[in-house]
């Protein structure tokens, strides 16, 4: 029995998704090491995290740091200061971290440190807008980890400008499409999900045809005049399609908070509260299309052949552009509306699938792992 374990971060959503896959293949590739599972407490929704632990069939975490909110810097630094005496206890043979939140960094510079071997899943996707932290992250996180595995192929080409040897990257693909896969058999139908909100059967047969609607980033909801224009494009696109809008809480309270309301009174809008993994791959899964300022749905609907609107000015997912079904449409009205109309001409991008979004990227991360860590 190898006696050292490999220790497994969590700390927001996204990460679960991506986390989830890996751990089932380290339990059929590499069964005799022990893996513990920490989850920051980042994402400190305690419903909506045992949801996502029960949609993804992910193991309840060993150690929950219970981290909770705070700005960047003392979010960061509690991490840090919680993650260590983990490390001193267990001593562990690798620390996998993945994504870009601030506990991937947290930890990453923690377990360094402390001269323990760092994977990062998810390595090399760049924005180059230094405005969004999670940018900050994906940078300081790939110049100090050990092993790299990407996503796409042009992720190395960033990793090697930032002056990265090639020797410590490795693509193997996309373990948020793993989980797609895994879970979409499992996910409830769009009538289901309506139902358990009470929208009754007369509303919810005009969207038996629907577009899919998040936002959440600062730069979207946090400024009146921004989350004011956006909403009123959603309205106009209301008219065109019916829209089922995931309404993340920090949106909401702007709304709210900027006296906004008016925007639930649209006949042609749905709004639902934060979605489980299983109920937002249903309704994505049947949607025209997707609207959207998150990274995973654009590489989700990508995946899928669903055409994807990005409501950013850049993405650090260029392939879903490349070649795939999404395409970055900002704030601007015209443009938005224009791409709309061409999706339901049926003249949308369809793209492709890209090379090992498969649903065997965990796999391909664990069988490096044997070799990298010398198992």
């Amino acid at each position: 029995m190898f006696d050292r374990h490999i220790i497994c971060v969590v700390g927001a959503r996204p990460n679960f998704m991506k986390m989830a896959p890996i751990l089932r293949a380290l339990s059929v590739n590499l069964p005799s090491i022990p893996v513990l599972l920490v989850h920051t407490g980042q994402h400190y929704d305690k419903d909506m995290s045992d949801k996502l632990f029960d949609d993804l069939e992910l193991p309840r975490p060993d150690i929950n740091l219970e981290v909770g909110s705070a700005t960047h810097a003392i979010q960061t630094a509690e991490v840090m200061r919680r993650f260590e005496p983990i490390l001193d206890s267990y001593n562990p043979h690798c620390v996998i971290v993945v994504g870009d939140v601030n506990s991937t960094l947290a930890c990453t510079l923690v377990a360094v440190k402390k001269n323990i071997p760092v994977a990062h899943v998810e390595a090399g996707l760049r924005s180059y807008d230094k405005k969004m932290p999670e940018e900050i992250n994906r940078v300081l996180t790939d110049q100090i980890a050990d092993r790299l595995y990407t996503t796409e192929r042009s992720a190395e080409n960033n990793l090697q400008k930032e002056g990265i040897s090639s020797d410590r990257i490795c693509f193997v693909g996309n373990v948020m499409i793993d989980s797609l896969l895994y879970g979409r058999k499992n996910a409830p139908t769009v009538s289901n999900i309506l139902q358990s909100f009470s929208i009754n059967s007369s509303r919810s047969d005009k969207f038996k045809k629907y577009a899919i609607v998040t936002l959440h980033r600062p730069s979207n909801v946090d400024k009146l005049d921004t989350l004011s224009s956006l909403l009123s494009i959603l309205i106009e696109i209301s008219e065109k399609i019916p829209l089922i809008f995931a309404l993340h809480p920090r949106t909401k309270n702007n709304i709210e908070k900027f006296q906004l309301h008016s925007v639930f009174n649209s006949e042609n809008i749905i709004f639902l509260p934060p979605q489980g993994y299983l109920e937002m791959l249903g309704l994505l899964s049947n949607s025209t299309l997707v609207l959207t300022d998150s990274g995973g749905l654009q590489e989700e609907s990508t995946a899928l052949g669903i055409p994807c609107l990005t409501l950013r000015e850049n993405t650090e997912r260029p392939i879903t552009i490349d070649e795939g079904t999404n395409t970055i449409v900002g704030g601007n009205r015209d443009l938005i509306l224009s791409c709309v109309d061409q999706i339901l001409l049926g003249k949308g991008k369809s793209g492709r699938v890209p090379e090992y979004w498969d649903g065997a990227a965990a796999e391909r991360i664990t069988e490096d792992l044997k070799n990298w860590l010398v198992i």
